[in-house]
């Protein structure tokens, strides 16, 4: 029990990191919402080597610490609306897929988290309109979840399950 707490503590601070890192790389594009989402390396990985519950401990973690840390608490209802989202999405999937198909939770993963996110956008906005970034929004979440995917096989296949 304690290696595995110990275990979720530093898959947490790693993700704080990249969370921290990756707010520093400037946007590549102008549209709202569109980032690497390295910190689902984490959720992914998480998933696969420790579990459905264990992962969603250390997103919960991670979305709280980093709004706390970002300094913008609106992030919260966005990262949460999206991780919440991206973590159910792959719970069916991780249980068919092998360990050369993790890559796909990723790319599911990242879409679904940015559906999450343009929901609370249009909750938060009152207005259908945000949804017109959505087509841009699931072409990225392929891209980068792909990317994000292939960083968590490539754990998994390495460390296995710790």
């Amino acid at each position: 029990m304690l290696k595995k707490l110990t275990t979720m503590a530093m898959l947490t601070a790693v993700a704080l990191i990249l969370f921290t890192v990756e707010a520093q790389i400037p946007t590549l594009v102008p549209i709202p919402g569109i980032k690497l989402g390295l910190a689902n390396i984490i959720t992914v990985y998480a998933i696969f080597a420790l579990g459905p519950l264990e992962a969603l401990g250390i997103l919960l973690v991670r979305v709280f610490l980093g709004s706390v840390f970002s300094g913008a608490m609106v992030t919260l209802l966005y990262s949460l609306a999206g991780g919440l989202l991206c973590w159910l999405a792959m719970l069916l999937p991780r249980k068919i897929l092998t360990k050369q198909q993790i890559w796909v939770c990723g790319v599911i993963g990242a879409v679904c988290h940015n559906l999450g996110q343009t929901m609370i956008a249009i909750l938060l906005f009152q207005s259908l309109t945000v949804a017109v970034y959505l087509p841009l929004l699931m072409l990225s979440g392929i891209i980068t979840g792909l990317f994000t995917g292939l960083c968590a096989q490539l754990l998994v296949n390495r460390l296995g399950n710790r």
